[in-house]
């Protein structure tokens, strides 16, 4: 069984930073593309931030220049660096991770429960 558990969250001041990671552990044989969605109170869940095997990475334009993500393929693990926070970032973060578990089989996607992000003077 996969669990994807994100960590890094809490209350931060405008300006601030925070760094968010998802961790995945179970049976896993690759993990293809990872993304960090976001959910604010009373809005849909919105892609923050994406990113493949590789280097490459997509953002929202609302983050673009402020949070950059990245992967540790090593560690199974995914982190979102959030600079220069605005009160408009406070959300609930969530990890997606799309998994592929043996050699041979289909790739699925997971999520994990999230992380909240505050931003608030």
């Amino acid at each position: 069984e996969q669990v994807v558990l994100e960590s890094g969250g809490g209350l931060v001041q405008p300006g601030g930073s925070l760094r968010l990671s998802c961790v995945v552990s179970g049976s896993i044989f690759s993990i293809k593309g990872m993304a960090w969605y976001r959910q604010a109170t009373g809005q849909q869940r919105e892609l923050v931030a994406s990113t493949g095997t590789g280097a490459s990475a997509n953002y929202a334009d609302s983050v673009m220049g402020r949070f950059t993500i990245s992967r540790d393929n090593a560690k199974n693990t995914m982190y979102l660096q959030m600079n220069s926070l605005k009160p408009e970032d406070t959300a609930v973060y969530f990890c997606l991770a799309y998994i592929q578990r043996d050699k041979y089989g289909s790739i699925n996607s997971y999520w994990g429960q999230g992380t909240q992000v505050t931003v608030s003077s």
